[in-house]
């Protein structure tokens, strides 16, 4: 097992693997924000009775935080081992796919995010399942309400959109990247897998967008 972390193979595995499993945790906090729109007594049932300070929402949330972790140690350790190796020409490239401005930034695109997902995890997580789980003050178990209040900001709907993008330039690339790495490499199913990966991204990146500007236009209250 030594060669996941040694080998450089092994590390590029090991940071595809981790970031096809955060895909599948974006998909589902996305849908689940979508609840928002329609309801928030549905949304609450799932963030405070389902999820919340429960023995499996705090070992998921483990799970999703080893996940983070991994992600971003090992990009910051394949970034700084491609320039060691790329030397003065940073972009230089033995593939022959056509490199693009997300190929080429995915550092500067994660370091962002990574920057963005500490705003995020104060706002929302440190404010409900963090308080709750130490019994500290001002716990909130309202959580449709925290994010409306949020929300209710228009530079916190800004910087959340911008992030989005981000999150989509990031993911356009890093969902075909991570399934060439893993093995599905050959040239039909690398066209079909670039497709498959910008609908997902777009998905996922717009539907956190329209949460966002429908919990700022307080369009969920039009519906309940």
């Amino acid at each position: 097992m030594s060669w996941l972390i040694k080998s450089s193979i092994g590390r590029k595995f090991v940071q595809s693997i981790s970031g096809l499993f955060l895909i599948l945790f974006l998909l589902f906090h996305m849908s689940m924000n979508v609840v928002l729109i329609f309801s928030y007594d549905t949304y609450n049932f799932l963030a405070n009775e389902i999820l919340g300070a429960n023995w499996w929402a705090i070992l998921g949330t483990g799970v999703i935080a080893l996940g983070f972790v991994i992600h971003i140690l090992y990009g910051i350790i394949l970034t700084l081992q491609n320039r060691k190796a790329r030397g003065k020409d940073k972009y230089a490239s033995s593939s022959k796919t056509p490199t693009t401005w997300s190929s080429q930034n995915m550092f500067v695109l994660g370091l962002f995010l990574f920057l963005f997902l500490i705003l995020h995890l104060y706002q929302m997580w440190y404010q409900m399942q963090f308080k709750e789980l130490f019994m500290m003050e001002g716990a909130r178990h309202d959580g449709a309400q925290l994010v409306a209040e949020v929300f209710s900001n228009l530079w916190v709907v800004i910087v959340y959109v911008i992030a989005f993008i981000a999150l989509w330039l990031h993911l356009t690339h890093g969902f075909w990247s991570a399934l060439h790495t893993a093995g599905l490499n050959n040239t039909v199913w690398m066209k079909r897998i670039k497709v498959l990966g910008n609908i997902v991204s777009t998905v996922i990146s717009l539907g956190f967008i329209i949460v966002a500007i429908a919990m700022y236009l307080g369009y969920s209250n039009l519906l309940g």
